[in-house]
């Protein structure tokens, strides 16, 4: 039977983790999602809800890079991306982790650059992007949002 990935398995291959600093926090860390957090689907509901289709995390691949965003219009080339304060280094409440620095530090460096790199990208390909942070209301969001579908 294939053995599933692991922290252990993960470092043998040269990517060290850093072991957790419990279980309620590995419980915690374990449960973040990659998509449907709970700013999103608000966001999406109030857009559905206001009469505006869209997809949800749908590939948009270019020449340098494979993108996801979280809200796509396709016909409009608009892609919305609702980042989390901590994971895109908030500048308003993202935070530094205070234990294993040396592991977070690189790693929300990299979520930072990455985000860079993805709206360059699409915004040189012809997109509009649009970035929201977590703790942005929901009316401001959506504001955001109607303007550039529009």
């Amino acid at each position: 039977m294939p053995e599933t990935p692991s922290s252990e398995s993960k470092a043998a291959k040269g990517k060290p983790y850093p072991a957790a600093a419990n279980e309620g926090r590995s419980r915690n860390m374990r449960a973040n999602r990659r998509t449907d957090t709970k700013p999103e689907v608000t966001l999406r509901k109030e857009l559905y809800r206001l009469g505006y289709r869209y997809r949800k995390d749908r590939p948009i691949v270019l020449d340098q890079v494979r993108v996801r965003p979280d809200i796509v219009f396709p016909g409009r080339k608009v892609a919305v991306f609702v980042d989390g304060c901590f994971w895109h280094v908030c500048p308003e409440h993202g935070r530094q982790p205070t234990s294993n620095e040396w592991y977070w530090t690189p790693k929300l460096r990299r979520n930072v650059d990455r985000d860079r790199l993805v709206t360059d990208a699409l915004e040189e390909a012809g997109w509009h992007v649009v970035r929201i942070w977590e703790h942005v209301p929901l009316p401001e969001a959506v504001l955001a949002v109607e303007e550039a579908i529009t």
